[in-house]
This record gives structure tokens, sequence and C-alpha cells, in this order.
């Protein structure tokens, strides 16, 4: 159990969002020490000596990645992704709300050590009171010369912009992000070339999370070996996870990584309500392949939700309990990431419109034990084969709901049926029926034992 929060540890101060308050507090000297004290190697160092992995969802070391940008006098950009769009995902709203200078002053660390001299903060639409917020402690910032040209006599130049978005979920994938900050309609683009070579108007750029940008202070005044003193080997530092769905107390909770999850779910988030249990849960977000009950036992971390076969992602809990069917589940997930498909790849288009349609059947009692194979293998073919991976963000969940609850997906159909007052016994459908057929209709079972069998 956390014993100290870290990124929390002052968020309910009064008057946290302004520069006075988050200066008495320790505020920006991690970046006067980041300046003055450091060169750029040696925050680079200690950048990448903590451990500190990505907070968006691919878990990348983000000192590395700093690290990818080539030197030389270019100009170079670093671009803060707070397009906070992953259904179930809250986490960084509340920083930029109520901790914004936490978020600026990491950025002008994080350009130091990528050797930035233009910053933007990209941050959804749907945000309007966090932009607004950000906007004044930017405002704050270069008022006190902490942002700008020659920042506190070092040097080191830093201008910093936030962009609002237009509520567009691909743009929280980086490239799409990319092409929209620079006025064009948000598509990912084709790797390579990757943004630390040619990403914003062709220059260098890196890009990292919110949550991200926001440990870096910490990591430079008290050295990464403290940062290191919590979390596991790989997976070092405290996260932020957003926890929601059918538990009893939602929320934002800082944790250690490794701690059980079941003690995330049921210890801090209270669990489902009385008489209900834990049916499924996301650990990462909406596009993370859904985990059983007894996955709950195992340490929430990279590493060991990537053993289970799903992904730490976001670190947005989503609980589903035994009172909701996983039909419903699948049909959300699947129509939003068809709304949100930008259609330029087709494994992405159509897979997602395609995976609506056969879920509607099943809803409206017109599938059968075909379509459930069908649907697992349209999953299979977007995995991997798009751009982005907005299409895969679907095909997980989706896939993994039809191999854990494959039965229950069954009894859905056979329910549907039912109420549509087709007879189980009678003449098969038209969907069925074949010209030499005059036998009764098999039952979905009956059906799910031949469905593919070749015969001579």
């Amino acid at each position: 159990m956390l014993t100290e929060l870290r990124l929390l540890q002052n968020i309910n101060l009064s008057g946290l969002n302004t520069i006075d308050v988050y200066e008495r507090v320790g505020g920006y000297r991690a970046m006067r020490k980041a300046l003055t004290e450091m060169d750029q190697d040696a925050v680079l160092q200690e950048l990448e000596a903590s451990g500190l992995r990505g907070r968006g969802g691919a878990g990348f070391a983000m000192g590395k990645k700093a690290g990818f940008i080539p030197k030389g006098g270019m100009d170079k950009f670093l671009c803060c992704n707070a397009d906070e769009s992953e259904p179930g995902t809250f986490k960084d709203r509340l920083l930029m709300q109520k901790n914004p200078h936490l978020l600026i002053e990491g950025m002008i660390i994080a350009a130091k050590a990528a050797g930035a001299n233009k910053s933007f903060i990209y941050i959804r639409g749907e945000y309007d009171l966090q932009a607004t917020i950000l906007e004044q402690a930017v405002k704050e910032a270069y008022a006190r010369g902490y942002l700008g040209r020659d920042i506190l006599g070092s040097g080191c130049d830093c201008d910093l912009v936030v962009h609002r978005g237009a509520g567009a979920y691909i743009c929280g994938e980086e490239s799409a992000l990319l092409d929209s900050l620079e006025g064009k309609r948000g598509n990912p683009r084709l790797k390579p070339p990757f943004p630390a070579n040619q990403g914003l108007y062709q220059g260098p750029t890196l890009i990292n999370n919110v949550e991200t940008l926001c440990n870096v202070p910490s990591i430079i005044w008290n050295g990464a070996d403290w940062f290191k003193q919590v979390g596991t080997e790989k997976s070092t530092g405290t996260k932020l996870v957003s926890v929601s769905g059918n538990v009893r107390r939602p929320g934002n909770y800082e944790v250690e990584l490794g701690m059980i999850a079941r003690d995330i779910v049921y210890g801090l988030a209270g669990g489902p309500p009385d008489g209900r249990k834990v049916k499924c849960w996301f650990p990462g977000g909406s596009s993370a392949p859904v985990l059983l009950d007894e996955d709950l036992d195992l340490p929430y971390d990279f590493e060991s939700m990537a053993r289970a076969g799903s992904m730490l992602g976001s670190a947005a809990i989503i609980v589903i309990d035994d009172s909701v069917p996983i039909v419903d589940v699948a049909m959300s997930v699947a129509e939003f990431y068809r709304h949100e498909s930008c259609g330029k790849c087709t494994p992405c288009r159509e897979g997602t419109n395609w995976t609506v349609k056969m879920l509607e059947r099943i809803d409206d009692g017109d599938a059968t034990p075909m379509d459930i194979e069908i649907m697992a293998q349209v999953q299979s073919n977007i995995i991997g084969n798009c751009l982005c991976v907005l299409g895969d963000s679907m095909a997980m969940p989706i896939g993994s709901m039809i191999e854990k609850f494959r039965p229950e997906f069954e009894r859905h159909m056979e329910e549907a049926r039912r109420r549509n007052g087709i007879d189980l016994n009678g003449l098969e459908p038209a969907a069925l029926a074949s010209d030499d057929h005059s036998g009764p209709m098999p039952t979905i079972l009956e059906a799910e034992a031949t469905a593919g069998r070749v015969t001579d």
C-alpha cells in the first residue's frame, strides 16, 4: 500500500492552480535545478535511470524516447498528448485542472532533455475548463520568466502553446495528433519516419502523456533512486488509476505499481454493489482485453497485465459485474470505435462496422453460431493490419470477450430468438435454410458442433 502520495500530494490544496501557491509548495525548483545546474545529458540520464515508462498507454521508457531526438541546431518540438479520449480514463483531467503548473514544469524540463525549443499541449476539445486553466497557468509562467527566451539566464528557450482539439478520438494517436496540430484532418501517418526524426512540421518531435510529464519534476529534484523506491523492477514509481463501472467508490487513485489489482477494485474502489460479483474488468481502458475475477489477484503492473493477456494501458480500470450482459458490453465498445474510426484503413473501417452488424444480429435473434466464428475471424484480421492501433483497440477486447464468454453469446442468441417468437424446434429461418433441408432446425449448440464440417 502506498504510504505517501506523489502526484496527488497537494491535489486538494486551495489555489494550487496558481503559480504563487504552486511555488509555495516547492514548485519550479526542479526546473531551476535542471536549467541552471544540469546539462542536457545529465537530465536525460536521470530520466532514463528512473525507469519512468509512458503513462499514456504504450508504456515506452520516457528517457529512452527523449534520447531518440537527434541533436543539432534545428527547431525541435515537444508535444504533450492531453487528448484524453480513452473511455474510462479521467486522470489527466484531474492533473490539468488542479495542478497545471506541475505539467508546465515537467514540460520545460523535458524540453531541456530533448533539446526542444517549441512546445505544445494538445488538449481534447471537450476539456474546455481544463484548457482555460492551462492557458492562464501558461500566462503566469511567461510573466514569471519561466517560459520564453533564455529562461533564468540559462540559455534555454521554451515557448509553450495550448492547442484545443475538436473532439476526435483518433487524435490521441500521436501522428494523427501531429496532423491536427498542423491544421490538417487528424489521420494517422505511415511509419517510418517516426516522430523523433520527422514529426511536427517535419522536425524532430518528442510526444509524451500528461501524467508522464508530471512525474518529471520529482525525478529531477529527488533523483532516479528515489523514484524507484516504489513499484517493481520494470514498472517503477506510482500510477494514477481511474476506476469506474460497477464499483461503489469510482474515482482516481494513486497506487504503487505492483499493487494487487483486487486491493484496488475492492479495497480502494469498494468493489461491486452488494450481492453482485465481478464478471470481467478492463485493466487499461476500453481498448484492453478483458480479464476475469480471478485475474484480480495479479499484481497491477505493465508486465503482469501483459502476461495475463491484456495490458495496463492508460490504467483505466472498468469493472463489469454479473448484472450486465456481455453482448451489451461488446456492443458499447464496438459502436464507439466504429464511430471514432477515421476510415483511412480498410481493416478498421470495415471491421468495426461488420462487428457492430454481427452484434446487432446476435441481439436481434437473427444470428447463427457461424456468426460468432466470423466475428472472431474479423477481429483477427484487424489486429496488426492498420496504420494505427484504433482498429486493434476494438478487436482486442471484442476478441477476448468472445474467447472468455462464448457460452453467454450463445445463450443470448437463443433467448433473442425466443423473444422474437422463433420456434427453435420449427423450420430454419431463411438465413440458415438450404435447398435440400427438410428436417427440424438444429439448436444453437447442435449447429455449433457441426459448423464447418466437410462431407463427401
